[in-house]
């Protein structure tokens, strides 16, 4: 088992091979395989139930995968094999997580949750988190409520704060798993403008979404999923302007001609 990606691996942040993921009978991915290029953004899209979000949990190890290699960051592991607690510890650490229903501790301000990571996991100094925690706060808009908690926040900055959070643990990919999903429609604005600025400054992102349009602006690259495999990738242009599979082009019709 290796737990360092091979030279020719090193060039891309995420490279997935033959993963595969079961619950029960159930089969969820099927031997999926894709590259994610350092400083790109690749969205998933597809049905509910196709696989996506079992996807984006098998990258941070949230749903351990039952066989396969995946590569993130500087850690690789092939969990056809025995893998070790230490080995998972690592892998983790490689990827921030950004989950559609925030996951914020209520009892903590908005400032103590940005740093809990960085103090407790990392056993980083707590100046230095908190100095840190506002500098991503003021770059998610919300440096004015660093000491409020978020029972105060609107959802959409409650969504804001997680990035934050996720960013503070100094990740080399950030996950998002329908980060807009849980939002009122006014609010997924805010969110997706933080999330395109992220792009935007190069960092690797994988973003499970329904919003197609923000998916063609921000993607480099766009993964259709059903049936736990990739059916379709390539660039938004490609993917979701030139679809070539019969089931992508249902899927896209019926999202964005819904009537």
């Amino acid at each position: 088992m290796t737990e360092q990606p091979t030279e020719s691996r090193r060039e891309n942040r995420i490279v997935a091979d033959g993963v595969r993921k079961s619950f029960g009978p159930l089969e969820v991915l099927k031997g999926v395989s894709f590259t994610v290029p350092r400083g790109s953004a690749t969205t998933i899209i597809g049905p509910s139930g196709s696989g996506k979000t079992t996807l984006l949990r098998a990258l941070n190890a949230l749903d351990t995968p039952d066989a396969g290699v995946i590569a993130v960051g500087d850690v690789e592991i092939d969990f056809s094999g025995p893998v070790t607690k230490d080995q998972l510890r690592r892998y983790r650490a490689q990827s921030g997580f950004v989950f559609q229903s925030h996951n914020l501790f209520p009892h903590k301000t908005v400032l103590q949750n940005v740093t809990e990571g960085p103090v407790i996991a990392q056993k980083r100094p707590r100046e230095e988190a908190e100095a840190e925690a506002v500098q991503l706060l003021e770059q998610v808009g919300l440096a004015d409520k660093r000491d409020q908690y978020p029972f105060q926040l609107s959802g959409g900055q409650q969504q804001r704060v997680g990035i934050a959070r996720a960013l503070a643990m100094k990740p080399k990919v950030v996950l998002f798993d329908e980060p807009t999903s849980a939002l009122d429609p006014e609010l997924v604005g805010e969110v997706l403008a933080v999330i395109r600025d992220l792009a935007v400054e190069g960092w690797t992102l994988v973003i499970v979404t329904h919003e197609i349009q923000f998916a063609k602006q921000v993607s480099d690259q766009v993964l259709f999923t059903d049936q736990g495999v990739i059916l379709e990738q390539g660039p938004p242009a490609a993917v979701i302007g030139d679809p070539q599979h019969e089931r992508t082009r249902q899927f896209l019709q019926r999202i964005l001609n819904p009537l």
